[in-house]
C-alpha cells in the first residue's frame, strides 16, 4: 500500500534541501551572513504536506537593517521560477509578519504552521513565539471574524459532504476547516478529538494527492470526469465508493467544527463563572427534563440519569437539545451509543413521541442527529439508516446526499405540521421516504415495504403503519400526476382520490410532496410545479370532502371517569393510575369558568407534560382525564395544591411566568381556528401549537378571560405539536355569537404569540 503521508513528507524534505542550497549560494554570492535571515515554510508546506502540484509557501524573514535583503530574495526566487516551481513568497521582518497576521486572518492561520527551513533558526523561533503569543492573546476578539469567514465560505462553496463535485479544500468540512481546527486548538480555548480530526485530514490529503496525479495539475475539485480514475488509484470500487468516503470524512470534520464553534461561542458570550454564580444564585447545571440538563451551553445527562436503565433517555436528551437548538454533548452521545438500554419492540409510546418531537424541531434537528449519528446511536435505534448514510444523490436535481436529504425533508415538513391532523405520520414519513434508494428497483415501492416495517417497530398501529407506507409509496405521485396529466380531466382527480381515499391522507401526502421537493432543491420545487400540485390537491380535496366539510363534523366521544373514582371531600378529587406505560390522572373540580386552566397550571408546575386530555362537565363538576409524562406526584399533595390554587392562583401564575421566561419560542406560528359547522350546540375552537410547559394553561386561561365556558375539550400531543379542540358556550349554554367567537380566537392567539 502506498504511504502517501510519507510521500508528502519526502516532497517537503526535497524542497527544504533545495531552499537550503539556494540560501547558502545567495549569501555567499552577495557576501552577507546567514545570521539575521531565515527561510520559513508556512501553510501546508510548513506542515510538510506537499501534494504533487502544491505551491511552495515560503517567507524570507530578516532582522531589521539586514543588508541587501531584496537582492538576496531575488537570487532565491528566480531559480525557482525558472524551474516552474509554483511559489507563494514574501519578505518580512518579524514585526512586519506580526502586522500582516493581525491584518489578515488567513495570513495568521498560515503563520501558525511556520517551520524553520534554512538560515538563522533563532529568528524563526522568535517569529513562532511572538505569532503564537499574539494569537492566544487576541483569539477571543479574532475568532468571531474567523467564524463568519467559515460561514461565508460554506454558503458560497457548499458542504463537502453534499456536493456532487466537492472542493476538497474550500468546502465546509474540507482541508481548510482542518486548518481552522488547528487554530482553535492553538488558541487554548477549546480542544478537539485529535485522532478523529487527524485521520479525516490525512484521508482528504490522500484523495487530493491522487487527484493531482490523475489531473496532472494543482486542483482541489473532484470533478466527475476524473473521479473514477482517482477511485481506482486509491483502490476503491468506482466513483460512488469514493464519494461516500469523501462525504463521510467531510461530515466528520464538519461535525467537529460545529461542536467546536458552539463551544467557542459559549465561552465568549457567558460571563465569568464567579459572576455567573453571583447573578443567578443557582447551580451551573440546569434541569431541562427528566434526566436531562444544560451545562456550559450543552445538553448533558443529570448526575442520577442512567441510560442503561432508561431506554428513552437518549431520545429525550436529543429532543430537548434539538428543540432548544443546543449542542448535545459529545460525551453524552458516546455514552448513549455504548451503554443505552435497547428500546423494546414495538417502541413504547413515549419513545415514539420523543422521536417525532426530535424530527419536528426544525433546524435544531440537523446538528443533534449528526452528533448521534457520528457516535453510532442512530444505528442502534434505526439500523436502516446505515444503508443510506453518505449515499450520493441519484439525480442532478438533488443537492444533498440521501441521508441528509431525508433530514432536510423533516426540517421542511416541520414547517407544515399545523396544516395536517397527524403531524407524527408526516414527520416519520419524511424521515423514511427515501430508504428504498439503498435497494434495487423502484425506490418508492421498496421503500414502502421498509417504511411499513419500521413504522410497526416504532409502535404505530396497523392503520397508521399502512398510512406511512402509503405516503412513502406515493411520495412522487402528486408531482408526477400534476405535471403529466390534464387536471381538467375528471379521471385525473378520480385517480388521485382513489389512491388517497380521504382528505386527511391527502393533506399528509401534499405536505410530504412540498417538503420533499423543497429539500431536493430549486429545480424540484419550482413555483410552476408547486402551483400545479396545489391545484390538483384542491380539486381532489373538493371531490373527497363533497365541498370541504370540517374534519370535526361532530364531537368525538369523551370517556368520562366514573364519578366515585375521582370525587373526594369537598367535591374535589384526584386519582392516579398507570395506563399502557403512561401516567393517567383523573381530576374532579367544581365546574366554573377558569377551573380547567387552574388544573392545567398545577400539572405544569408539577413538571408533568400533558400528552392527551379529555374534559367535560357532569352534574356541576368539571371532570378531566389527563395522560401525562413525568415522575408521578403524590396524589394527596397534588390535591392539596389544587385546592389552594382554586382559592388563590397568584403564586401558581407567578411560578409559571418564571418558567415561561426561559421557554423556547415556537418555530412555526401558532394557529387558532374557528370550525364553523362542527357542532350545532357549541362553538368549536381548534388550537395548533408547539408543545411547551404551561401551553394548555395559557390557552384555557385566555378562553376564561373572555367569559366563555369550556363545555368539553380534546387535547392531544403528537410529537412536539399539540392539536387541541375546545367546545365553547356562553353563560346560557349556547354557542358564542359570531363577534364573541372571533374575540375569543384572537385572545388565544395573542396569548400564544411571543
Amino acid at each position: 500500500m502506498v504511504d502517501r503521508a510519507e510521500q508528502r513528507r519526502v516532497r517537503a524534505e526535497e524542497a527544504d534541501a533545495l531552499l537550503y542550497l539556494l540560501l547558502s549560494k545567495a549569501c555567499d554570492a552577495l557576501g552577507v551572513p546567514t545570521e539575521g535571515v531565515a527561510l520559513v515554510a508556512v501553510g501546508g508546506y510548513g506542515r510538510e504536506e506537499l501534494s504533487p502540484y502544491s505551491d511552495l509557501d515560503v517567507m524570507l524573514v530578516h532582522a531589521e537593517g539586514y543588508p541587501r535583503v531584496d537582492e538576496l530574495a531575488a537570487q532565491i526566487w528566480y531559480p525557482l521560477w525558472d524551474s516552474r516551481t509554483r511559489l507563494d513568497h514574501s519578505v518580512r521582518t518579524v514585526e512586519e509578519a506580526r502586522k500582516a497576521a493581525a491584518d489578515d486572518i488567513r495570513v495568521a492561520l498560515g503563520l501558525l504552521d511556520a517551520r524553520h527551513v534554512a538560515g538563522d533558526s533563532h529568528l524563526t523561533l522568535q517569529l513562532r513565539s511572538v505569532l503564537m503569543a499574539d494569537w492566544r492573546r487576541t483569539a477571543k476578539t479574532r475568532l468571531p471574524a474567523l467564524a463568519q469567514a467559515c460561514k461565508d465560505r460554506a454558503s458560497t462553496v457548499g458542504e463537502l459532504a453534499h456536493l456532487a463535485e466537492p472542493d476538497l479544500k474550500e468546502a465546509y468540512g474540507g482541508l481548510r476547516d482542518a486548518v481552522v481546527l488547528r487554530a482553535l486548538v492553538a488558541s487554548w480555548l477549546v480542544d478537539v478529538p485529535h485522532p478523529v480530526v487527524e485521520r479525516a485530514r490525512l484521508d482528504l490529503l490522500d484523495v487530493r494527492d491522487e487527484l493531482h496525479t490523475v489531473a496532472g495539475r494543482s486542483t482541489d475539485r473532484l470533478v466527475a470526469d476524473v473521479a473514477g480514475e482517482v477511485a481506482a488509484g486509491l483502490g476503491m470500487d468506482g466513483r460512488e465508493e469514493l464519494l461516500r468516503h469523501v462525504y463521510s470524512t467531510g461530515r466528520t470534520l464538519a461535525h467537529v467544527c460545529d461542536v467546536s464553534w458552539r463551544r467557542v461561542e459559549s465561552l465568549m458570550t457567558r460571563p465569568p463563572r464567579s459572576r455567573r454564580r453571583h447573578r443567578t444564585g443557582g447551580p451551573l447545571l440546569l434541569a431541562l427534563d427528566e434526566g436531562v440538563g444544560q451545562h456550559e451551553g450543552e445538553v448533558v445527562l443529570m448526575p442520577d440519569a442512567r441510560p442503561e436503565r432508561d431506554a428513552v433517555l437518549g431520545l429525550r436528551a436529543a429532543a430537548v437539545a434539538a428543540d432548544r437548538e443546543l449542542v448535545l454533548s459529545p460525551a453524552v452521545c458516546g455514552r448513549l451509543a455504548n451503554r443505552a438500554l435497547a428500546l423494546p419492540e414495538p417502541w413504547p409510546g413515549e419513545a415514539r413521541r420523543l422521536l417525532c418531537a426530535l424530527l419536528g424541531a426544525g433546524n435544531g434537528l440537523l446538528e443533534v442527529w449528526e452528533a448521534l449519528d457520528q457516535s453510532g446511536y442512530i444505528s442502534r435505534i434505526l439500523p436502516e439508516w446505515d444503508t443510506v448514510r453518505f449515499r450520493p444523490p441519484q439525480s442532478a436535481i438533488h443537492r444533498f446526499t440521501v441521508d441528509r436529504h431525508l433530514l432536510e425533508t423533516c426540517v421542511e415538513a416541520a414547517k407544515m405540521v399545523r396544516d395536517v391532523r397527524r403531524p407524527d405520520l408526516l414527520l416519520v414519513s419524511a424521515l423514511l421516504h427515501d430508504l428504498g434508494k439503498a435497494v434495487e428497483g423502484d425506490h418508492s415501492v421498496t421503500g414502502a415495504v421498509i417504511a411499513g416495517t419500521v413504522a410497526r417497530r416504532l409502535g404505530f398501529n396497523e392503520p397508521d403503519s399502512d398510512t406511512i407506507a402509503l405516503l412513502v409509496r406515493q411520495h412522487l405521485m402528486l408531482a408526477q400526476v400534476a405535471t403529466r396529466r390534464d387536471l381538467d380531466d375528471p379521471m385525473t382527480v378520480d385517480l388521485v382520490a382513489g389512491i388517497v381515499h380521504d382528505t386527511e391522507t391527502l393533506d399528509l401526502l401534499e405536505a410530504l410532496t412540498y417538503a420533499d421537493a423543497r429539500a431536493a432543491g430549486p429545480a424540484a420545487s419550482s413555483p410552476w410545479r408547486m402551483r400545479l400540485v396545489g391545484e390538483l390537491c384542491r380539486r381532489v380535496r373538493s371531490e373527497l370532502s363533497g365541498g370541504g366539510q370540517s374534519m370535526w363534523t361532530e364531537a368525538p366521544p369523551i370517556p368520562v371517569p366514573t364519578l366515585h373514582q375521582v370525587v373526594g371531600v369537598g367535591r374535589l378529587g384526584v386519582t392516579m393510575s398507570e395506563h399502557h406505560g403512561d401516567l393517567r390522572i383523573n381530576v374532579a373540580v367544581p365546574d366554573q369558568v377558569g377551573t380547567l386552566s387552574t388544573v392545567a397550571a398545577v400539572l405544569a408546575v408539577e413538571r408533568l407534560a400533558v400528552r392527551s386530555a379529555v374534559i367535560t362537565s357532569v352534574e356541576g363538576l368539571g371532570i378531566s382525564q389527563w395522560t401525562v409524562a413525568g415522575s408521578p406526584p403524590d396524589p394527596v399533595r397534588l390535591r392539596d395544591r389544587l385546592a389552594v390554587a382554586l382559592r388563590d392562583d397568584t403564586d401558581l401564575v407567578r411560578r409559571l411566568a418564571s418558567r415561561d421566561s426561559s421557554a423556547v419560542k415556537a418555530r412555526v406560528a401558532s394557529r387558532v381556528d374557528l370550525l364553523p359547522g362542527a357542532s350545532e350546540t357549541a362553538t368549536v375552537l381548534q388550537v395548533r401549537a408547539h408543545d411547551r410547559p404551561g401551553l394548555l394553561y395559557d390557552v384555557t386561561s385566555a378562553i376564561a378571560s373572555t367569559g366563555a365556558d369550556i363545555r368539553s375539550a380534546h387535547v392531544s400531543t403528537l410529537g412536539a405539536e399539540c392539536v387541541d379542540v375546545f367546545y365553547l358556550t356562553d353563560s346560557h349554554g349556547s354557542p358564542l355569537d359570531e363577534e364573541d367567537a372571533r374575540t375569543t380566537a384572537k385572545t388565544v392567539l395573542d396569548r400564544l404569540t411571543f
